[in-house]
Order: structure tokens, then sequence, then C-alpha cells
């Protein structure tokens, strides 16, 4: 199975990175975009027995590696 997870900052969670970005775009002359946040995207392929299976697995990979709970949120989305 393919998967899918998308980690992004909480909202109210400071975010230098889009900030930066968010700048530079705009030194590029392109004015009209604003509240510019990060994250991370990140592809896979699941061996699993079943959806439910390869998602909680993918939770799993979240919780423990891909994802700082404590200031980041996830979605996994299994195709």
């Amino acid at each position: 199975m393919k998967a899918r997870i998308v980690v992004t900052l909480k909202t109210g969670v400071l975010d230098p990175q889009g900030k930066a970005i968010e700048a530079a775009l705009k030194s590029f002359g392109i004015d009209d975009v604003s509240g510019v946040r990060q994250g991370k995207v990140f592809d896979l392929e699941v061996a699993s027995e079943n959806r439910e299976q390869a998602e909680a697995k993918l939770k799993a990979a979240c919780d423990k590696l891909l994802a700082n709970t404590v200031v980041e949120n996830y979605t996994v989305e299994i195709a």
C-alpha cells in the first residue's frame, strides 16, 4: 500500500522557516502571500494485511520518529 504522511506545526507554534520563506517570496515580488507555514511530507510503501493495520503502523512511526507530537500534527493518507 502507498501512503503519504503530512507533518505540520500546530497552530500557535512559531514557524521561523515559514516566515523566512514568506519574506523570500515577497523579495521576489510575490506580495500576495501571507501566513506561510512549512511542513514535511513522507511518501511510503507499507506491506500490510489490511488498511487498518497499515494505518496503525504508520501512526506508530509518526509518534516515535516522524513527528514531534508536542509541537507538530500529522495526517496519514493511504491510497
